[in-house]
């Protein structure tokens, strides 16, 4: 059901937007915020939102990048620490919360994060992951002072969250909106081939999601029957100890039929032990499987545990995820920064070291509110709100700007001076037509969304479960929630405004002069 829409996503909006993007960066020299503006003046604001989305993105964005350096230093344990649960403070058992969910969870709700019950229990910053985190900062600094040229490069249908969460995937792999590919794209050479790029890299990005999707459900599945199948063996030791039946007489496939015969020859007994008798259902398994951060942490390292060698595959894992997720951040920075350094004020008080130093030490201070207990909830806050619809604004207004105010036949002519050729009709559809009216779509779709929601909610840790619980946003996250949307997408508006009142100021002056 996911992959339909997808597809489409690809094909009408991840293709077309970053010819554009990657386009329009080589062809102007300049970073967002300079790109924009070259094309009108009153696009100003398009520039400064992507730099503030980017500068969201990596307040928090690195805070994975600490994580897998969590997990990675207690990846050359053995056994690994969360293969199994840890024994409880009398060693006669081992500690309840794990018992309750699993020792995968357990390490990375209590151990990695220690986590809060709740938004409102803000609780301790942990020192351990935030030392990590510096660590990770210091690593992508070190990568911006190497330089640029260093870094490398169907019933689901129905439903809105769908094609959003398509959309969302295929802006965030392919970094769409966020001004990090205008600022790499302003190094290329001017006749470099944008296109055999664009579709190069679309082709290549969404083959190995869809590759690692497939691993992630086969991972997927085996969590979900391993849980099914113990819950079911969990529940058969208990009804022949409780009823001393004969080894044998009850299995996974007449189990429902000897409940109910229990249940009517032994009504109370069954009765005093309903309460421990657990409901096992595959289905509820896979239902409950994990999403977002928990994905890289949980899932995988569940898999990687029971593997040969693990604590091999485990540094392998964790490696892999870090070069992955400290690439990401020098995309973000750049973002940040290209448009910082082409500014003339900036760049001739500044080098471009100081400039980097201070944007890394200003989101590392910033994003150690994301080591505190309930840091994870604020990650998911920033990770759900801070870019979806800013994004969806942004590369609306990116193609209503190239090919109603710059001009769809201007832009073929630099491309043709770019790259020596026209673009043929299937981008020049998508540009002027298929884009921006599917971006118009999710946004309707987006809002709809949002009012039959209602309230907002979260996932909270419940301890005394082992599981997640879900609750109402409080005020004051809900507050939080509007400005990281209103921050960038205001942007826009208020640059065009400030702009048209310069002009106007400026002609006033000239008249008055004349």
């Amino acid at each position: 059901g996911f992959l339909i829409p997808y597809f489409i996503m690809l094909i009408a909006e991840g293709m077309p937007l970053l010819y554009l993007e990657l386009a329009v960066g080589q062809r102007m020299r300049r970073g967002s915020i300079g790109a924009w503006k070259i094309i009108s003046p009153y696009l100003c604001g398009v520039g400064v939102a992507s730099v503030v989305v980017s500068f969201f993105l990596s307040m928090y964005y690195n805070v994975i990048n600490a994580w897998a350096f969590w997990y990675l230093f207690h990846s050359f344990q053995d056994p690994l620490p969360w293969a199994t649960c840890p024994l409880n403070s009398n060693r006669t058992g081992y500690e309840e919360e794990c018992e309750k969910t699993s020792s995968t969870q357990y390490f990375w709700y209590r151990q990695t994060l220690n986590i809060s019950p709740s938004l409102e229990a803000s609780g301790n910053m942990q020192w351990e992951q935030a030392l990590c985190l510096t660590l990770a900062w210091l690593v992508v600094y070190l990568c911006i002072l190497r330089g640029t040229e260093s870094t490398g490069k169907l019933e689901q249908l129905s439903n809105p969250k769908t094609w959003i969460s398509a959309a969302t995937q295929i802006f965030f792999s392919l970094g769409l909106g966020f001004g990090s590919l205008i600022a790499f794209a302003s190094y290329n050479e001017p006749t470099n081939n944008c296109e055999r790029h664009a579709i190069i890299v679309s082709l290549i990005n969404s083959t190995t999601s869809i590759f690692a999707s497939i691993v992630t459900f086969s991972i997927y599945g085996f969590k979900a029957t391993f849980n099914y199948e113990s819950c079911i063996n969990k529940v058969i030791l208990l009804l022949l100890n409780a009823f001393d039946l004969e080894e044998g007489s009850l299995t996974a496939d007449n189990l429902n039929e000897m409940k109910d015969y229990l249940m009517a020859t032994h009504p109370q007994e069954y009765a005093q032990l309903s309460p421990q008798l657990k409901n096992c259902s595959l289905e509820a398994e896979l239902d409950t499987a994990v999403q977002g951060t928990g994905l890289a942490f949980i899932v995988y390292s569940e898999a990687i545990k029971n593997m040969e060698v693990p604590q091999l595959y485990s540094v392998l894992y964790f490696v892999m995820l870090l070069m992955l997720g400290i690439g990401s951040m020098l995309g973000n920075t750049a973002a940040i920064l290209t448009p910082l350094t082409d500014s003339r004020v900036i760049a001739t008080r500044f080098p471009k070291e100081v400039i980097s130093g201070v944007v890394c030490f200003i989101n590392c201070v910033i994003g150690l509110i994301f080591t505190m207990e309930a840091g994870n909830y604020w990650f998911d806050i920033f990770n759900d709100y801070a870019a979806t619809l800013s994004l969806l604004l942004i590369v609306l207004v990116e193609t209503i700007a190239v090919c109603y105010i710059y001009g769809i036949r201007r832009f073929e002519k630099d491309l043709y001076t770019m790259i020596g050729r026209k673009p043929n009709w299937y981008w020049k559809i998508m540009w002027a037509f298929a884009s921006p009216l599917l971006i118009i779509s999710l946004f309707i779709f987006y809002l709809t969304d949002y009012i039959l929601t209602g309230t907002l909610q979260y996932q909270a840790w419940d301890a005394t479960q082992g599981q997640l619980v879900t609750k109402d946003y409080p005020s004051y996250a809900l507050a939080v929630i509007g400005l990281l949307v209103a921050a960038s997408t205001m942007c826009i508006p208020l640059g065009a405004l400030v702009t048209f009142i310069r002009k106007r100021l400026k002609r006033e002056r000239v008249s008055t002069v004349a």
